[in-house]
Order: C-alpha cells, then sequence, then structure tokens
C-alpha cells in the first residue's frame, strides 16, 4: 500500500472525519433549532445530500472492485465524505471550504 493507503493514514483520516461530522452536526442543529424556511431547506438538502453521497460512494467502489483496485476503496471513500463535510460546514459558516 502507497502511502494514502496506509492503514495509519486511513486510521488518522477516519479520526479527523469523526471531528468534522461533529462540527457539521452542531452547525446544522443550530440551523434546524432556528427553525423557519432555513430550517425546512436545511433537513431537505441534509437528506438528499446523504442519498447522494452514498450513491457516489457506490459507484466509486463499484468501480474500483471492476478494475481489481479494491485496496483503494477505503481511502476514496473516506475522501469523498470528508470533502462533503468541509463543504457544508464551509456553508454553514459563511466560509468557502478549504480545497
Amino acid at each position: 500500500m502507497g502511502r494514502s493507503g496506509s492503514w495509519l493514514s486511513l486510521s488518522f483520516g477516519t479520526l479527523q472525519a469523526a471531528l468534522e461530522a461533529q462540527q457539521v452536526i452542531g452547525l446544522r442543529l443550530a440551523r434546524l433549532a432556528g427553525g423557519g424556511k432555513s430550517a425546512y431547506a436545511e433537513a431537505t438538502r441534509m437528506t438528499s445530500e446523504k442519498i447522494f453521497a452514498l450513491s457516489e460512494a457506490q459507484a466509486a467502489a463499484t468501480i474500483a472492485l471492476l478494475t481489481g483496485k479494491t485496496g483503494i476503496i477505503p481511502s476514496r471513500t473516506l475522501a469523498l465524505y470528508r470533502r462533503k463535510m468541509r463543504a457544508n460546514r464551509g456553508r454553514l459558516t459563511g466560509r468557502h471550504p478549504r480545497r
């Protein structure tokens, strides 16, 4: 495995994702607690984003499986979800996500 596919790197990335997820959850809860149109829009968006992210991850995993690159599935899946979380954090805080 290369550097990006090492278990240590994957474990650290998972830890970072857990922290990022908690930030996004807190920001979303604050938005939902505010009620109104923005809360409804956030709930709708959050649901559709989860379905779309899952389908993206499944497609990427299927391609990796069909091309014999199963070792990249965990790191690619984690990268996809972290990218989504950073975008949500940036949107919810009014800042652009880091690239």
